[in-house]
């Protein structure tokens, strides 16, 4: 049950200033005058304002207790989590060179600093991304086809007969939101085109950009790339192993001395490409990274030289450059390509990026001096504080600094005095190795810290200095937008920064009210995942998410469905929802950070037998058309309003007490909350959903509902199965008759026109 704090004296200011003349009114008849000028309520003032401070500072003695109680129990408030993402720094306007910047370099986005988290060499470079994608057989006209034949024949070069024509498409938001490697290319990757800056002068004779390859030879080019994070399911084989994941490769051409392309036995060109050494710590085709590439010697990085105007992005050459501003200033060539069958969709790739953190650091504050007693605490002046990030070191007198690392437990730490070993037959003294003493247990969301007692764990000497360095964040104030972070005051003249994508992962500390219904819980689960209640209680304490609702289906695979829970032993799905989705606020999208995140923690927490799937829902779009009779004294559009508040409301995937652990006695059976957002494989109907609209006050009656999903025909049950959802695409209330759902659905249902797609490469100049 909840902890009731004691109740205590909540009196104001003026309750306590009232109180006091009322009876003074009784003891003291003689005084008279109640004025405000009058010397003894002035007195009566100025003692009730001390005594509502007394009483300020007793209220918080509960709360105090409250979260001292939880300590006891050794139930931890989950800390806050710090925010994470990308930024990708541009020498825009600096001098011409390779500068390296070292990391724990800081960042902003206004007010909320980050630090960078890996050092890089900044590049004086631009780069463009392309990809070439086929055009369909649809948009290859019999004109087109032979005006290509007639383009060849000029040239006295026969057509090939196993042409395959595709189009190059910039990789820009603006072009396109993502690009499927293995779908929407016809090479399977994307060409990234390193160019010089714009300002950049180039070299006099053959090569112009010889003095900038000689600057890059040798040095790391810090690729960052954005994976897109669509929906996606992720899965936990009972093995605990990784899934294995298509790798990217890098490629950069292998130009001979001569600087022409090799061809093959039918004298068609066959470029060669030289593979770069990639290093990245991340799955990047799941997570936002950077890779590390270091670039060859000033002679390989070049591109060929007199090709064929024909010959341009035929085969496995790089795309021709449809500007040719961009031609003159190009230096070479990168390649990224992706091994394997599985799909990898990439959103954004860029030069020299650095993975970035929310954090700020705190170097050697001062703490109270040590007084030689046990159990001694020291509380540090900034919380919430990242776990793991705090050290200390003392100092007595003239002796060594002595550094204090953190303990999960101090049970587990060694005697300050070595303890001789009593079944020890030798002479000598044998002290046992009960582990390390200079330790402390660090309560990170209050920013306390224990040392030790003597007998476990070393106490703080007397009269030690003692000094403390740690990290904080600012939690879910570290998930800032898109080029939000613009600005970094040890960078450069002439440098920019940003982030390329949103960060993610910020999340504030718990509080004492949420740790409280927690206890029951932890007491139950001791963090670890046996039954539904207890994968339901650890989901919601994921760190770094925003989880909106959570539904765990025991023996239940996503992938057989129609089947019912119960039918897949040894297999656990959790389907979470996140609380907010900017592109999608009615219906939010579980993407694959979010379910990263999920993975991350309920990984070591579950069973090595049991096989877990984390998705998200699956939507079914429903259109809906209501007639309703408003009833006398209401105004239509007031019922209308609220015709649709309520039916939103009953349709939506996330309730109220989505995110909420379930308070129902433990080994209970789960019963369907609606309360938490609609109950999984529960079909809309439309009766059911006439007998919601009726219960709106100000409907007289409900001439009919119109209900269809998609753009299929009206229906009276639209079924759910497995994890769908219903969402909302359409919602019409009128007062009379209903719109008919092919008025609500607006030619929604047609076929969307093709695009006849062109091919611009090669470019052929209009004279010759």
């Amino acid at each position: 049950m909840p902890i009731t704090p004691p109740p205590l004296d909540d009196r104001r200011f003026t309750q306590l200033v009232d109180s006091t003349l009322a009876r003074a009114r009784v003891h003291t008849p003689e005084w008279t005058n109640f004025n405000q000028s009058d010397p003894g309520v002035t007195l009566v003032q100025l003692f009730a304002f001390l005594t509502e401070n007394l009483l300020y500072r007793a209220n918080l003695v509960p709360q105090r207790n409250r979260a001292r109680f939880l300590q006891m129990l050794r139930v931890p408030l989950a800390s806050a989590s710090a925010a994470q993402g990308l930024v990708a720094i541009a020498n825009e306007r600096g001098e011409a060179t390779v500068q390296t910047l070292a990391a724990d370099l800081e960042v902003r986005a206004g007010a909320v600093p980050f630090r960078t988290q890996l050092g890089l060499d900044v590049l004086p470079l631009e780069s463009r991304v392309f990809f070439k994608r086929p055009v369909s057989a649809a948009s290859q006209s019999p004109e087109l086809m032979a005006y290509y034949r007639l383009l060849y024949a000029s040239y006295q070069m026969p057509f090939p007969d196993d042409v395959q024509l595709y189009e190059t498409v910039a990789l820009d938001p603006q072009v396109v939101d993502s690009v499927d490697l293995r779908a929407d290319t016809i090479d399977g990757g994307v060409w990234i085109a390193l160019l010089a800056r714009r300002t950049d002068v180039p070299d006099a004779g053959p090569d112009p950009w010889k003095t900038l390859r000689d600057r890059l030879a040798g040095r790391t080019l810090t690729l960052g790339v954005v994976p897109a994070l669509e929906a996606v399911s992720a899965r936990l084989t009972p093995v605990g192993q990784a899934q294995s994941a298509p790798m990217l490769r890098f490629e950069l051409p292998d130009v001979k001395a001569d600087g022409r392309v090799v061809r093959d036995a039918t004298d068609r060109p066959a470029p060669a490409y030289r593979a770069l050494d990639a290093r990245t710590e991340v799955d990047l085709l799941a997570v936002p990274g950077v890779v590390q590439l270091t670039l060859p010697g000033a002679a390989q990085l070049r591109v060929w030289q007199d090709v064929d105007p024909l010959e341009g992005g035929v085969g496995d050459m790089p795309p021709a450059l449809d500007d040719p501003t961009l031609g003159t200033r190009l230096v070479t060539w990168l390649r990224m390509r992706v091994d394997g069958a599985s799909p990898a969709r990439i959103r954004w790739t860029g030069l020299n990026a650095t993975p970035i953190r929310q954090i700020q650091r705190i170097a050697a504050e001062p703490l109270a001096d040590g007084d030689g007693t046990p159990d001694q605490g020291r509380r540090l002046s900034r919380a919430p504080v990242l776990p793991g990030s705090v050290s200390v070191s003392t100092r007595v007198g003239d002796d060594a600094p002595l550094t204090w690392s953190e303990i999960d437990d101090l049970a587990a730490a060694g005697p300050e005095v070595p303890v001789g070993n009593p079944r020890s037959t030798a002479r000598e003294f044998q002290a046992d190795d009960n582990g390390r003493t200079e330790v402390f247990e660090l309560d990170a969301e209050a920013g306390e810290l224990r040392f030790g007692d003597g007998l476990r764990g070393r106490r703080l000497p007397l009269g030690a200095r003692v000094l403390a360095s740690y990290g904080f964040c600012q939690g879910a104030a570290g998930n800032v937008a898109e080029a939000a972070i613009d600005s970094a005051p040890q960078l450069p003249s002439g440098f920019t920064v940003t982030n390329p994508v949103q960060t993610w992962g910020g999340a504030d500390a718990e509080d004492v009210e949420t740790g409280e219904k927690q206890v029951r819980r932890y007491l139950q689960h001791r963090d670890r995942l046996v039954s539904a209640d207890d994968f339901e209680a650890i989901t919601l304490r994921t760190p770094g998410v925003q989880i909106g609702r959570v539904e765990i289906l025991p023996a239940f695979h996503p992938d057989l469905v129609p089947n019912e829970p119960g039918a897949a032993p040894g297999v656990v799905t959790v389907m979470a929802i996140p609380r907010l989705d900017p592109a999608q606020p009615d219906a939010p999208r579980a993407d694959r950070l979010f379910l990263n995140a999920l993975c991350q923690h309920l990984d070591p927490r579950r069973l090595v037998t049991t096989e877990l799937v984390v998705r998200g829902p699956v939507y079914k779009g429903l259109w809906i058309s209501v007639g309703v009779e408003i009833a006398a004294g209401f105004a239509i559009a007031e019922v209308v309003e609220a015709v649709k508040a309520r039916l939103r409301a009953w349709l939506a995937p996330v309730g109220p007490n989505g995110a909420q652990p379930r308070e129902t006695a433990l080994f209970n059976a789960r019963a369907v909350d609606p309360s938490r957002g609609w109950p999984l494989r529960t079909s809309v109907a439309s009766r059911v959903m006439l007998a919601e609209v009726a219960r709106v006050p100000g409907v007289m009656s409900v001439a009919e509902v119109l209900l269809a999903e998609g753009s299929r025909a009206a229906a009276d049950v639209i079924p759910m199965t497995g994890l769908e959802l219903p969402r909302v695409l359409g919602l019409s209330v009128v007062a009379g008759e209903p719109l008919p759902l092919e008025s609500l659905r607006g030619g929604s249902g047609s076929a969307t026109p093709t695009t006849v797609s062109l091919l611009p490469v090669p470019v052929v100049p209009e004279t010759c």
